[in-house]
């Protein structure tokens, strides 16, 4: 697997299929597929595949550890960087569809409603992950500092799935938010048992 993953060809690959759900909505808003309500789909599209790649970001470490394959460290900034951009797509949706790109309005309406301030907090830290992940950055700040930085990819998960849970309690309909959040739970609580295992040593 490592001889596939290490092979020059496999961050193109990776980057195609990356793009696939964007190539997809893209399609599907000037194919008209988006239904009765194409703001709203679009929206909630963008903020699904946000959760999803942010679930394989937090994935990739646990899955190199646990199956030995070292090649897959070279992705992870990749899909990092995929997550922050399809949730600058889903801040952008709501902006322009929902808001119609008022300024004034966008502000009072992430003060307003709770879902809304945690999915921008959200935003607001994964910005600053994307902003350093290159190799200058950790040069800049420092190793340390980076690494702790780059933690709070987890108060990112918290939050996400956080504003997920309230945007759907309107309508009480919360199997989706379930899935996302054992999902994320397990990712977490296997980052903790490592942390713990490591200082116990």
């Amino acid at each position: 697997m490592n001889t596939w993953l290490l092979h020059r060809a496999a961050k193109p690959c990776l980057l195609l299929i990356l793009c696939g759900p964007l190539a997809y909505l893209v399609w599907a808003a000037f194919a008209d597929q988006f239904g009765a309500n194409p703001a709203e789909a679009l929206i909630r599209s963008t903020g699904d595949w946000t959760l999803r790649l942010l679930c394989l970001t937090l994935l990739m470490t646990p899955l190199r550890v646990q199956t030995g394959w070292t090649g897959l460290a070279r992705f992870r900034r990749m899909v990092g960087v995929s997550t922050f951009c399809y949730g600058m797509l889903h801040v952008a949706a709501y902006s322009w569809l929902d808001m119609g790109l008022e300024l004034a309005d966008i502000a009072a309406d992430i003060l307003k409603r709770p879902f809304i301030l945690v999915g921008f907090a959200a935003m607001v830290l994964l910005s600053a992950l994307a902003a350093t992940s290159f190799n200058r950055a950790i040069k800049a700040i420092g190793a340390k500092r980076w690494q702790a930085l780059h933690r709070s990819v987890y108060a990112v998960a918290v939050l996400a799935i956080l504003h997920f849970f309230w945007m759907r309690a309107g309508k009480n309909n919360f199997a989706e938010v379930a899935v996302y959040a054992a999902i994320l739970s397990l990712l977490l609580g296997w980052r903790i048992r490592r942390f713990i295992g490591k200082n116990s040593r």
